[in-house]
């Protein structure tokens, strides 16, 4: 297009301004661009849409010829995998629990949505360590283990960008360069702070890059330093409700304790007998699927007016994870 002057071409750009205001996770903008409020808010909204690996033939990999007598569990070096028992895993009792806990979710009202995984990843099903989801969509993480030849959780990334980004959920941010990063080290304690937990698997330069993922929105992070080989802290602490937490107290440190309590969260020790107990996930404000049997830690959340729904989660937690491992909230109600 040709214009009689320089200047037409500046008079017409005048009519098209660019809008910085709202912002880009702004609910109205959300849902104008992106169809959706993508992401989460806290830990505790409503979940509406959530992300979940059905265990499959990749858990045949776990063979009873890996028996490490010492530890007494089934585990390969080369492909990284573990599995706590000395009998391999009993693929119909897995699917059987997970798709349990599927159907509790669609009986919440949440959405479902399965991600692909290697066939020599036994980890897949622990689809939470993927990412962690915050207001307006999601952070890849990058996972640590990684096998010789083939194997480990390093991948797995792959499959959770390919599924987040057919249902058009924005991508905030991949943990790039040496950063390590798994989501069951990271947790919204309300909608202005966060706090990862730093280990074995999640490392300050991941740290540093979720920080500056953070500031546009307004959220703080806290580091936490997880004793021991403490691996994630949805294993130390985990919102029940807007002001509650279960907490299992010795994987803590003081001072985290403290500033959780100086933000008016209200803390329920975990019952000593069921550490296991902390692996649960929110729903709804007020009520959460706990892994069974949890009875002491059922009762005193009961006591708190929590509502608690128990379900059977055995046979995969012999995989080192448990119900709030196995599943990763892409969209929770932000108000």
């Amino acid at each position: 297009m040709h214009y009689r002057r320089p200047e037409d071409y500046h008079a017409v750009l005048k009519r098209f301004p660019p809008r910085s205001e709202p912002s880009f996770e702004s609910p109205e903008m959300m849902d104008r661009v992106w169809g959706g409020r993508w992401g989460c808010r806290n830990d505790i909204g409503k979940i509406r849409v959530v992300l979940m690996h059905r265990p499959g033939d990749e858990n045949l990999r776990i063979s009873e010829t890996k028996l490490d007598p010492d530890l007494g569990v089934l585990i390969d070096d080369d492909e990284q995998w573990y599995w706590r028992d000395k009998k391999a895993p009993n693929l119909a009792l897995m699917q059987k629990q997970h798709d349990g806990l599927a159907d509790m979710l669609r009986k919440e009202g949440a959405e479902v949505v399965y991600m692909d995984g290697s066939e020599y990843d036994p980890k897949a099903v622990f689809t939470r360590d993927v990412g962690a989801c915050v207001p307006g969509g999601i952070i890849i993480g990058r996972m640590g283990p990684v096998g010789k030849e083939r194997g480990g959780r390093r991948g797995e990334e792959l499959f959770a960008t390919k599924a987040v980004g057919s249902l058009g959920m924005p991508i905030l941010h991949t943990i790039n360069g040496t950063g390590l990063f798994e989501g069951g080290g990271f947790c919204l304690l309300n909608d202005k702070t966060a706090a990862i937990g730093l280990s074995y698997r999640q490392n300050e330069e991941a740290a540093r890059q979720i920080e500056e993922t953070l500031k546009p929105i307004g959220v703080r992070l806290i580091r936490v330093p997880l004793v021991g080989h403490t691996l994630h802290i949805d294993g130390c602490i985990v919102m029940l409700d807007y002001d509650l937490a279960l907490i299992n107290i010795v994987k803590l440190p003081y001072w985290f304790i403290d500033e959780v309590a100086d933000l008016g969260i209200r803390m329920v020790e975990v019952h000593p007998e069921e550490w296991g107990a902390v692996n649960c996930l929110a729903v709804r404000p007020g009520k959460v699927i706990m892994p069974a049997p949890s009875p002491r830690t059922s009762e005193l959340l009961s006591s708190y007016g929590i509502e608690v729904i128990e379900h059977d989660y055995s046979e995969l937690e012999k995989g080192g994870g448990g119900i709030h491992c196995s599943t990763l909230p892409l969209m929770r109600d932000w108000d």
